[in-house]
């Protein structure tokens, strides 16, 4: 038998193999994988755990924003709410103050009437009294004149009681 490379080749094979078993190669490369496995299941735990995390908050975010949108549209409600009243009241307070003013400028326009009246029934009585006092004293003479004054005076005295009474 011829030892030729080929022995050589598995022979130091043999002990290659021999001496990393010997030095316990293999299982430092199997604790090795496993702690890398191990690593890398924590991570994915951890990214688990954070992605859950991630859905809560994102889920309270999301009900804080929907709660804040009905809160906004109540208030958004309750404003326009509040300004259609306002303008109700204003336009009634506007109505009500102008009829008001009618009223008023009516009632005036009244008085002013019979103010105007008034003054002009003075003017004519005081017109024609002077007209009659200018037609009795040219027209009749003084005794007679003294004596329808008296009358007169007397007639005017009485009706005054009467009216005051």
């Amino acid at each position: 038998m011829a030892i030729d490379s080929t022995f050589w080749v598995a022979v130091s094979f043999f002990i290659f193999f021999g001496g990393l078993i010997y030095l316990k190669i293999p299982q430092k490369v199997n604790g090795i994988l496993v702690q890398l496995i191990t690593d890398i299941k924590n991570e994915i735990d951890e990214s688990e755990k954070l992605r859950t995390e991630a859905k809560i908050l994102l889920d309270n975010a999301q009900k804080k924003l929907n709660t804040a949108q009905s809160v906004s549209d109540d208030i958004l409600s309750q404003a326009k709410k509040d300004s259609d009243r306002l303008i109700i009241e204003l336009n009634d307070k506007f109505h009500k103050s102008s009829e008001i003013k009618k009223n008023s400028t009516e009632n005036k326009i009244s008085q002013m009437k019979e103010a105007a009246i008034k003054e002009i029934r003075n003017a004519s009585v005081k017109i024609a009294v002077d007209s009659v006092k200018k037609i009795i004293t040219t027209s009749i003479d003084k005794s007679k004149l003294d004596a329808l004054f008296q009358k007169n005076l007397n007639e005017t005295k009485e009706e005054l009681k009467k009216i005051n009474s």
